[in-house]
């Protein structure tokens, strides 16, 4: 009978790609060697090669690898969230949420009300995100994701939770803040306040202006919703952003236009792995979702 810690050692090397990293990410401490014999142990007992090397401590699965991989890979990232029902004691369990900041403040509140009523009992741990981070729902660290990507990678079921409009915010004293509508051109040379580069929320930013025929001669940079909104606020510059509901932002001394021709419109999902075990709580708050 093969071992289960045998076949531990394994998927933590299929996962990570090389024995070092996964003595690295195991949920509990252990040497790289150790992690090498447990691998060395199950391929003595199945008569087969599972890993062949491709780099220094770079491992790819073979076929027969992969095909174990397959099997056992749901077993080890669903356990994690099975403990944590176990543990809590109750017919609701744990319910781990990650969310981008914006979501937790302006989306979430009435929606895990909505769910506290319905399962009282139930435990719900929100962690914030600055970014979507679908490896933490393949991991077991995190049971459903409240985000926006361009595009769900296809092990990940979604369900549509809200919209995410374009905005136009401009400081409250500018001289063209209380016009109804704006077209970008008449911002052209002015500063534009950013999200950092190499992010989703910076590309869609960019991406929008260039479709208005704009590109910046300066800018200065802000890592969330919030503190962009605060830089417009200072009057250094105006920025573009994405905000749920129809009137955007609600900001001392900023104004806000409507972002027209092209619209500009994102859904937000909430995110779930495919193959998750079961999870009450998980059901009850898609149920309670908001629908957009």
């Amino acid at each position: 009978m093969i071992g289960l810690h045998r076949l531990e050692g394994f998927y933590w090397v299929a996962r990570t790609g090389g024995y070092a990293r996964a003595a690295r990410a195991f949920p509990y401490p252990i040497t790289q060697p150790a992690v090498h014999q447990q691998v060395k142990k199950l391929e003595g007992e199945l008569g087969l090669a599972l890993f062949e090397r491709v780099g220094k401590d770079q491992m790819q699965l073979t076929a027969a690898g992969a095909r174990l991989f397959r099997f056992v890979a749901p077993f080890f990232e669903g356990l994690p969230s099975v403990v944590r029902a176990v543990q809590s004691g109750d017919s609701s369990g744990t319910l781990i949420v990650n969310a981008a900041p914006m979501f937790v403040r302006h989306l979430l509140p009435r929606w895990l009300q909505r769910l506290r009523r319905s399962h009282p009992e139930g435990r719900v741990e929100l962690v914030e995100l600055p970014h979507a981070d679908v490896a933490r729902l393949r991991d077991g660290s995190a049971d459903l994701l409240v985000d926006f990507l361009p595009e769900w990678p296809a092990d990940v079921a979604t369900q549509c939770v809200g919209t995410l409009r374009g905005f136009v915010v401009l400081p409250a004293r500018h001289a063209l803040a209380k016009r109804s509508r704006l077209s970008l051109a008449q911002l052209a040379d002015e500063t534009f306040i950013s999200y950092p580069s190499g992010g989703i929320a910076h590309d869609l930013q960019m991406r929008t202006l260039s479709e208005h025929g704009i590109r910046p001669r300066n800018m200065l940079s802000a890592s969330t919703a919030e503190s962009i909104l605060g830089f417009v606020e200072a009057e250094l510059g105006f920025s573009l952003v994405a905000w749920i509901g129809d009137d955007g932002p609600r900001w001392p001394g900023i104004a806000v236009l409507p972002l027209h021709s092209p619209k500009v419109e994102f859904p937000v999902m909430a995110a779930w792995r495919k193959d998750m075990p079961e999870h009450a709580l998980l059901d009850a708050a898609l149920a309670s979702a908001p629908k957009p």
